[in-house]
């Protein structure tokens, strides 16, 4: 079982300026993350920032546009000061802001800070251009940059005393990690691929006769697009199906916060399902609208209750 503080704790001035600095990063750059961890208590929700506003850091230098030996030593030299936090060395009065705020988080979350190791594993893949040939091969990927942040993510909201098999709760988070972000993928495959980036499997483009790639509005002449995307929609909801027995192992605001994330991320999946070839003209999103649904039916606990009732079901 992951428990979590029981209480917000005492949180002193610099520490609260550098927990604003995460929380104005996180507001900024991922707006379906901010979304979901609104739903937190304070405590929480300020962990959470410190955890994305360091993840942040290291994706944009993947991102960025510094050449790859300098993009290598920049991650190397974040690696470095994530041992500064792993050995309790950032002091509160730090000039950089998501160290200390992530340090705190460290202090009073039982958060596995190997998870942003593997974070700046999976970044390094981007950097070196690595593809993947089959899905096995993308799933260590997706597991560096998203299941280890859905990991991550569980040390800070921790798990109810006595939750049912409570012991598989990371194992759980990590596979939620792999449906999101095999769903961003999707979103961004035209995006990715303008960078000069392929993650789909080779495997799965050569099925489908894709493997000439998406540099246009249209997909490859001859290719069965449509295919390969509902084939990879299928992959992702069999993840996120699994994921989910995560969420009655959750407090209400913790179980509310991962469903509004999720759910955001399983109604675009409907969105790309229902026009394939939507990613190829843009960037696929949900309206406020939609977002403040999905927050509303994570916080009423339906989400959880119907995995409840589905896991009951199974085991009949």
């Amino acid at each position: 079982m992951i428990r979590t503080v029981e209480s917000p704790p005492h949180v002193s001035a610099p520490v609260l300026a550098a927990y604003s600095y995460c929380e104005a990063v996180t507001g900024q750059q991922a707006r379906n993350f901010a979304y979901g961890i609104r739903l937190l208590p304070t405590h929480k929700r300020r962990a959470m920032s410190a955890l994305y506003a360091f993840s942040r850091r290291v994706d944009d230098i993947g991102d960025g546009a510094l050449a790859p030996d300098v993009k290598q030593t920049r991650l190397e030299d974040t690696r470095a000061l994530l041992a500064r936090v792993r050995d309790r060395s950032v002091a509160e009065d730090d000039t950089d802001p998501v160290a200390v705020a992530l340090s705190h988080t460290a202090d009073h979350f039982p958060i596995p800070l190997g998870g942003l190791d593997e974070l700046i594993d999976g970044v390094l893949m981007d950097v070196r251009g690595e593809t993947y040939e089959t899905w096995d091969d993308l799933k260590v990927y997706c597991r560096c940059v998203a299941g280890a942040i859905g990991r991550l993510s569980l040390g800070v909201f921790g798990t109810e005393p006595g939750a049912r098999g409570a012991e598989r709760a990371p194992e759980y988070a990590d596979t939620l990690g792999l449906a999101l972000q095999l769903t961003n993928i999707l979103r961004d495959v035209r995006e990715d691929a303008e960078g000069g980036r392929t993650y789909l499997p080779a495997d799965d483009l050569a099925k489908f006769g894709c493997s000439a790639g998406f540099k246009g509005t249209r997909p490859p002449d001859g290719s069965d697009f449509a295919g390969l995307v509902h084939f990879e929609v299928r992959r992702a909801r069999a993840l996120f199906a699994e994921g989910y027995r995560l969420l009655p192992m959750l407090d209400r605001r913790s179980g509310a916060c991962v469903a509004a994330m999720a759910g955001i991320y399983r109604r675009l999946l409907d969105r790309i399902e229902r026009d394939p070839e939507a990613v190829l003209r843009g960037r696929v999103s949900l309206p406020g609208h939609e977002k403040a649904y999905v927050a509303v039916r994570g916080l009423s606990g339906l989400d959880a209750r119907h995995v409840s009732r589905r896991t009951v079901r199974r085991r009949a």
